[in-house]
């Protein structure tokens, strides 16, 4: 798949045209003059020659160097020399891939406790053969010193694919043969001879390329993968090195529409040989390491990708190219991970808002956007971020977490669970207020899931970002102004469309400004159980706050009328902090009872208490009932849920 698009319309004579046979390796060099069937003939005459006497030339010189105590890597480096040198003088120049097999061939009876294992011959997975790119066949009169440093045979990857060798000419093939060859998985991999001759024998083929494999080992996990003990410094390095060559001699186009999979072992080899060319020493760790940074780029978020797949880390914090903080257990984390420059985190930044049809640039330096898994991004770039783009990322858990699993970590009590559950299932109209990053959007998860696979549900969110697990569920999502300034969708309007939609519950995101009075008159005209947060540090802040955003959308509406929509629209507001040992409780469970004079009466029905600090510095406290009645029980009477709702209270 790598390289310049052949020219030719037809594929080389001898050849299978594969599905994609338009991908090819692009030459650094200029186009070679096409090689006769003659030549590539006598080129394979005199390989077998020289691979006749090379084990006479090479081995004793070996075997001494083993003698006096040399390691095992130095003689392979030394084997590599050895043999190219001994084939230089046969006025032969042997491709990376050849000249590998053939170490292997010598290396198997010297050093017998290392196991050469060589490639199939034939393979039904989809492989690519590349022919050797101008760079790496200098002229056959090259001295010595301008030879590649061959690369010691590396530990194989249990999940890579073996390399497949063929016989390199030596004259160079026609463009056209100079493609890779890429045949589809449920046929036979397809096999690459530059310039092949039609009846050559089956014993005219080199030896395959050899491996060594290491005793078999537990890969990295994906999220440590790039955070591994291996030389970052070096593996960076050879990426910046490395990673301009590799886009400049592969089809972009093709390269994003394979499978991850599929690209990795196809880059592995490409990878592999400009190492080679430009004597760059990694072993099979790091250059795994490199082609997964590689892809990466390509693919994802650069990176941002190791902090992506690990589960643990729940906000990712980007100021600047350089600084990189993470959120993990509650505690904030400075990393390692970094961006080459502002350009560099720019174009991720662009790369997120791009998947959802937005934009971030000068005239509009701020966006909310998602990845695809649903986390929430807000972007920032300069003039208003001094420092260079800021990313703000809040992950969700690839697990919905329920009332269960809060009730055994501790964020909320068994009989709190039970009461919010009865307070779902009763179809009350709740808020959940908080704090910024206290799991106010986690906790709208667990109470949509007591919602009945039968009602039909619209969310509205600026930034989509809900999981509703129901079957009828519409979702909308704001839209920003364009670049002439129209265009703009809000959250209000949104409010007003859903009205018109006929849903049985409204859902909204986040409330945070005029829609706040839609979202109540949509409560109070039969659409019960609809739900929504907003930012506040308590229950009786929450009702101020959103007395206030009503005030922002219908300035003219008297305070006593605003708190008595107020006190007839909702029921109950759920409160969670974040509290200083990075743990996330309910700290209050707040009913509301009506008016008294202009005043909205509530009673809390469940209350955290604190009560010290433990060793480990983590809180103590309890969660406590109040005892009182509830004011929805003749609600949840009508649901026959009475009885379990007074003995959660008890």
């Amino acid at each position: 798949m790598f390289g310049l698009r052949s020219k030719v319309s037809e594929p080389a004579a001898g050849q299978t045209a594969g599905p994609l046979d338009r991908i090819g390796r692009r030459s650094d060099g200029e186009s070679r003059p096409s090689g006769t069937q003659a030549t590539a003939v006598d080129r394979q005459s005199r390989i077998e020659a020289a691979a006749a006497a090379l084990a006479d030339a090479v081995t004793p010189r070996l075997r001494a160097l083993i003698e006096s105590g040399m390691p095992a890597g130095e003689v392979t480096r030394q084997a590599g020399t050895l043999t190219q040198v001994h084939f230089r003088g046969h006025s032969i120049m042997l491709a990376p891939l050849e000249l590998r097999g053939f170490v292997a061939e010598i290396l198997r009876p010297i050093l017998p406790a290392t196991s050469f294992v060589g490639a199939s011959p034939a393979s039904n997975d989809a492989s690519i053969v590349t022919a050797a790119p101008a760079s790496a066949a200098p002229a056959e009169g090259a001295t010595q010193d301008d030879a590649p440093a061959p690369v010691e045979p590396a530990a194989a990857d249990p999940e890579a694919a073996p390399p497949t060798a063929t016989a390199a000419p030596a004259a160079p093939a026609p463009a056209a043969a100079a493609s890779a060859v890429l045949s589809s998985p449920a046929a036979p991999a397809a096999r690459l001879a530059p310039n092949p001759a039609p009846k050559r024998p089956p014993a005219q083929v080199l030896p395959q390329p050899a491996l060594r494999q290491a005793p078999p080992a537990a890969r990295p996990d994906a999220a440590e993968k790039s955070a591994s003990g291996l030389s970052r410094s070096k593996v960076d390095q050879a990426r910046r090195a490395v990673q301009p060559m590799v886009m400049s001699r592969i089809d972009l186009a093709a390269a994003v529409s394979l499978p991850r999979k599929e690209l990795v072992r196809q880059l592995e080899g490409v990878v592999g040989e400009l190492l080679v060319e430009h004597r760059i020493q990694l072993n099979r760790a790091e250059q795994s390491d490199l082609v997964y940074q590689t892809v990466n780029d390509m693919l994802g978020l650069g990176p941002l990708e190791p902090l992506l797949e690990d589960e643990s880390v729940t906000d990712i914090m980007i100021n600047g190219p350089k600084q990189v903080y993470i959120e993990r257990r509650g505690k904030l984390e400075l990393t390692s991970v970094a961006f080459e420059d502002n350009t560099h985190l720019l174009n991720i930044c662009n790369r997120i808002v791009s998947r959802v049809g937005r934009r971030v640039d000068e005239a509009s330096p701020v966006c909310d956007a998602r990845l695809h898994d649903g986390s929430r991004v807000n972007i920032i770039i300069p003039p208003l971020a001094i420092d260079g783009p800021s990313i703000s990322i809040r992950k969700f858990g690839k697990r919905q977490i329920g009332f269960d699993q809060m009730a055994q970590q501790g964020n909320i009590s068994p009989a709190m669970a039970t009461l919010l559950r009865v307070a779902a299932r009763c179809r009350l109209n709740l808020v959940v207020s908080g704090g910024t990053g206290s799991g106010k959007t986690t906790m709208l998860n667990a109470l949509s899931g007591m919602i009945d696979n039968g009602e039909r549900v619209v969310t509205i969110e600026d930034a989509a970002e809900l999981r509703l697990q129901q079957p009828h569920v519409v979702r909308l999502e704001t839209r920003p102004a364009n670049l002439e300034g129209n265009g703009e969708v809000a959250m209000r309007d949104l409010v007003k469309n859903a009205l018109r939609m006929r849903p049985d519950r409204i859902i909204l995101g986040e409330v945070r400004g005029p829609e706040a009075i839609d979202l109540l008159q949509a409560m109070n005209t039969g659409h019960d159980g609809s739900m929504g947060t907003l930012h506040a540090n308590r229950p009786r802040e929450a009702l101020t706050r959103l007395e206030n955003m009503v005030t922002m959308g219908v300035a003219s509406l008297p305070p006593k009328a605003i708190r008595t929509q107020i006190a007839g629209s909702l029921n109950m507001i759920v409160q969670v902090s974040r509290m200083r040992d990075g743990v996330r409780r309910v700290t209050h469970i707040t009913e509301i009872v009506g008016m008294e004079g202009e005043v909205v009466i509530t009673q809390d029905l469940f209350t955290y208490e604190f009560k010290g600090e433990s060793v480990d510095g983590g809180l103590s406290g309890t969660f406590k009932c109040s005892g009182l009645r509830p004011h929805f029980l003749p609600r949840a009477a009508y649901y026959g849920l009475d009885r379990v709702l007074m003995e959660a209270m008890s």
